[in-house]
């Protein structure tokens, strides 16, 4: 972990950034205080496949109060959509 002062962060942002995506930790302090951190972004969103998705789902399923067939919720649609009109 590499500490710099706002006034050397400010001025070195690019190497900052390349240490970051190189897996590093930077941290940004202000008067010898850390308040900030530069850490390697992780999308955590993409990471999830289809396969990922059906085991969350198969381990997480939806209360029985929760659950509507497909016929069910176009009916619901379409009731809402009639309404707005």
């Amino acid at each position: 972990m590499t500490v710099y002062n706002v006034y050397e962060a400010r001025d070195s942002l690019s190497h900052l950034i390349s240490e970051s995506e190189r897996g590093g930790e930077v941290v940004i302090a202000r008067r010898g205080r850390p308040v900030a951190r530069v850490v390697p972004y992780e999308d955590s969103q993409s990471a999830m496949t289809g396969s990922d998705l059906a085991q969350w789902l198969a381990a997480h399923p939806l209360p029985d109060r929760l659950r509507s067939s497909a016929n069910e919720l176009e009916a619901r649609i379409h009731e809402n959509r009639d309404s707005w009109e």
